[in-house]
């Protein structure tokens, strides 16, 4: 996809879709720029960020465990979405 091709709006957006959609062309335009190495890096912390969220909904969905004991609930967790990933 070219770049102009990512300012294309449609004639009756709000200025704030207008906006929106600025903010987002920028973005792909940083990611495109991105070397790889860098990406694969984003792609780690992301995977850390979101294992921390779910830890803390544990924690919060049971209050009294240790926390490997919330440790090995995310490990079921993760290992659940890797077989519902392999089904066909």
């Amino acid at each position: 996809m070219s770049d102009d091709a990512l300012k294309e709006t449609a004639a009756n957006e709000s200025p704030f879709a207008a906006l929106a959609d600025e903010l987002y062309r920028e973005r792909v335009l940083r990611a495109r720029q991105t070397p790889p190495e860098e990406k694969i890096l984003a792609g780690q912390q992301l995977f850390d960020y979101a294992c921390e969220i779910t830890l803390a909904g544990i924690r919060n969905q049971f209050p009294g465990q240790t926390e490997e004991q919330n440790r090995e609930i995310l490990r079921q967790r993760l290992a659940m979405r890797r077989k519902w990933q392999a089904k066909p």
